[in-house]
């Protein structure tokens, strides 16, 4: 994600570095870099001359703090303007509201709109497991969207609304907001057609449909590696509709960064959530300090403590612990409850990603996939042994072995190399043991003050 402008930031921040102080000849050549580091993110030409000029103004009247370098203090001021850029802080979700809480989704085919509705659909649910949830497909010209939100909307847990291709999409919605009054749904989620380009009849149907059913929350959602042609698109969206907010989908693959960059201050709405991967957990609220602080290379600690907190099942950690606690050895069964938990955050590669510095450009070169894949092959592994080979790892010879290989369709190397994985896994939960078990947990109760809200 945004991996061009985290290199030429790298680079900017190391040129400044030695100088004595910030004066308007040592940043005259950092703030052309900062320049074309934009412009090569295809951010508009306009906000690229504000943001510049706002660098310059506060870094020539910026008196350094004694702590801190002038390349910590030139970080300082860009890290402010990349957020100030991109709108200071969260916009949540309203949903305050009388039931139903009508969400509408609008942008061009290929966004993905549909995906994003199941996305949220879980997210919403995920927040407050009480929300009755009701998604409807309002795309009546792609059979295929209305069978993909009915199979989303199943494998997320929220009721589908049937629709098909011989309705009107403003009747189709109309019919699912009454429904959904009628039967004490909280939120009902719209999902519209999109066309491969702008044209008036998209327009005149989405205008249709938003003054039929007055929806609280109006998202564009937006494919971000289109770059300053999505811009474009949301702008012409923001002049037919009164969006509250948009999304940014498929950030994962957006090296250059030019919409996160660009969106706000074209449509003066918010970024309200950031697409991340294929996956159905892979939507997460847009932080305009924590996508800043990636785009410097600092990682994204708080989104990576969040995945974690909501990926970690507290009853098998619980569990885990308590059998450590009672000197019980870690075993087979814990090391794929493990891999499951990891997968509930995301994934390793997702993970990595947020990292900050080093940990973090690992993660740009593990192919894609790669890290999914092993992961798939070590639960195949333990999927093919006895329930005595998972509890006593030792009991696995070579004869075991061959057939554990071949249960799971792999060599008898990668069995091996599995094993030696769990070993060191097994090495580290000894430490988590016993009086290492206090340390850890004293370590953590000083550490608990260091992060808001905790």
């Amino acid at each position: 994600m945004l991996d061009n402008l985290t290199k030429r930031f790298s680079k900017i921040f190391k040129d400044i570095r030695g100088q004595s102080k910030l004066t308007e000849d040592n940043i005259k050549e950092a703030l052309r870099e900062v320049r074309l580091a934009l412009l090569e993110a295809d951010v508009a030409l306009p906000i690229v001359k504000d943001f510049v000029n706002s660098v310059k103004e506060r870094a020539l009247g910026h008196e350094i703090a004694d702590n801190l370098t002038p390349d910590q203090a030139f970080f300082g001021i860009v890290n402010q303007a990349l957020i100030d850029l991109m709108g200071k802080e969260n916009t949540s979700l309203n949903l305050s509201t009388t039931p139903p809480a009508t969400i509408l989704m609008a942008g061009l085919q290929g966004a993905g709109k549909t995906t994003t509705v199941g996305k949220l659909a879980k997210l919403i649910k995920d927040q407050d497991k009480k929300k009755k949830i009701l998604v409807v497909s309002a795309d009546v010209y792609r059979p295929a969207a209305i069978e993909q939100l009915k199979l989303l909307a199943e494998q997320v847990g929220v009721d589908f609304f049937p629709s098909n291709t011989t309705q009107q999409p403003v009747q189709i919605v109309r019919d699912a907001q009454n429904y959904a009054k009628k039967h004490f749904y909280d939120v009902l989620m719209v999902d519209t057609a999109g066309r491969l380009a702008i044209d008036i009849e998209m327009m005149i149907e989405i205008r249709a449909i938003h003054s039929a059913i007055n929806p609280i929350e109006t998202l564009f959602v937006i494919d971000a590696m289109l770059g300053q042609d999505a811009v474009n698109t949301a702008q012409a969206f923001n002049e037919t509709l009164p969006l509250t907010g948009v999304v940014l989908t498929k950030m994962d693959g957006d090296a250059r960064g030019g919409a996160a960059l660009s969106v706000r201050q074209i449509t003066g709405k918010p970024i309200k959530f950031i697409g991340v991967g294929e996956k159905i957990n892979g939507l997460e609220p847009f932080y305009p300090d924590r996508i800043a602080s990636r785009i410097l290379g600092m990682g994204d600690v708080m989104t990576l403590l969040e995945d974690v907190q909501k990926g970690i099942d507290e009853d098998i950690a619980k569990e885990m612990a308590q059998k450590l606690h009672r000197g019980k050895g870690f075993d087979l069964n814990d090391f794929k409850a493990q891999i499951q938990q990891m997968r509930n955050m995301g994934g390793f590669e997702n993970l990595l990603s947020k990292m900050p510095g080093e940990l973090g450009e690992i993660s740009k070169k593990i192919p894609e996939g790669t890290a999914e894949k092993a992961m798939r092959h070590v639960e195949a592994i333990i999927n093919s042994m006895t329930p005595k080979e998972r509890a006593n790892p030792a009991l696995l010879k070579a004869s075991r072995k061959r057939r554990i290989a071949a249960g799971a369709g792999v060599t008898i190397q990668d069995v091996n190399k599995m094993l030696k994985q769990f070993e060191q896994s097994q090495q580290m939960m000894k430490m988590f043991s016993g009086k290492n078990m206090a340390k850890l947990m004293r370590m953590a109760k000083g550490m608990k003050g260091m992060f808001p809200n905790s």
